[in-house]
């Protein structure tokens, strides 16, 4: 197997509640107030839809605000990856990943160790317009049993909501998250920084119907089923583990410049998944050892301007 590749769960399609549009030239995030599924292929009018999508919508009433999925692990952290990104606006690259204590920064000649002090605390980040970066791996009907869809997001919301869950869900029911009945829901919330006007977040919850202690008790008895069948969930969450940690960085050549189009190409907007909930592909990323021209230039302008806020505070 190769090097320094980050092997991801099997995507077969994309979660967003927004969508990329063009306005004066430029490719901007458009709000939306509901999820809508699409498969990995773009055309000049976007993304293309999901079979599923068409399904889900007719089986709901109104706008799609709620999805039907379970889990592919039981571990919370490998379900829902979070840290703290800082992406090359020109190739759409990671130039540094953080998770608030160390990071993982590319330089000249190879990929440096370092202190991560969040992007609040840490110049080089607030240069370079670093945040919070979230990816979640669902499975969506049972055509493709290990086959996910993925949801990516930039809201301390969704991804504090998310994980709050995931780690909830999986301490009440012994650990099995990856058998309990559960969907994603929309939530809407105002802020002050949304001056006032509605903003949307993803949540996790049990699937409609369900009651906490029903979803447990149909949890272990799907748990139960696969033992018999010889299914071996703790061999399968080790697996994944080891994957993420082949590689430096999960996002890959192909995924990252849609996914610095989608979240980073401009100045910090509300903290907003309708601004930011898109999705990209599964393709694994590889472990950067040089730094093409884009990412140095990058990283010089990010020095000068760190410099120039060092000058100020003085």
């Amino acid at each position: 197997m190769l090097k320094g590749l980050a092997i991801t769960p099997p995507v077969i399609g994309r979660i967003s509640i927004g969508r990329v549009i063009e306005k004066n030239g430029k490719r901007l995030p458009q709000k939306d107030d509901q999820f809508t599924l699409t498969t990995q292929v773009q055309n000049r009018d976007g993304w293309l839809l999901h079979p599923l999508n068409e399904s889900l919508r007719k089986a709901n009433v109104g706008k799609l605000r709620s999805i039907p999925v379970r889990l592919l692990f039981n571990d919370p952290d490998l379900n829902l990856r979070s840290e703290y990104a800082l992406f090359d606006r020109d190739s759409g690259r990671p130039v540094c990943v953080g998770n608030g204590e160390t990071c993982k920064r590319a330089s000249d000649n190879a990929i440096e160790s370092l202190p991560c002090p969040s992007p609040d605390g840490c110049a080089f980040g607030r240069a370079g317009n670093c945040k919070p970066y979230g990816r979640l791996n669902v499975v969506v009907g049972d055509e493709d049993e290990l086959g996910s869809f993925i949801f990516r997001t930039t809201s301390y919301n969704s991804i504090r909501t998310l994980a709050a869950r995931l780690h909830y869900f999986g301490a009440v029911s012994g650990n099995l998250l990856a058998c309990l009945p559960l969907e994603l829901k929309l939530r809407g919330k105002s802020t002050t920084q949304s001056h006032r006007s509605a903003i949307y977040y993803v949540d996790l919850a049990m699937r409609s119907g369900n009651t906490l202690e029903e979803a447990i008790h149909q949890a272990r008895e799907v748990d139960s089923r696969r033992k018999a069948a010889g299914f071996d969930q703790v061999a399968l969450d080790q697996a994944a583990r080891a994957g993420f940690g082949r590689g430096a960085f999960e996002e890959s050549v192909e995924d990252s410049s849609a996914v610095a189009e989608e979240f980073f190409s401009n100045a910090d907007r509300s903290d907003s998944d309708a601004a930011a909930g898109f999705s990209g592909s599964p393709a694994p990323s590889r472990d950067i050892t040089s730094v093409p021209p884009a990412t140095a230039r990058l990283r010089q302008k990010l020095d000068r301007r760190v410099a120039s806020l060092r000058i100020d505070a003085a």
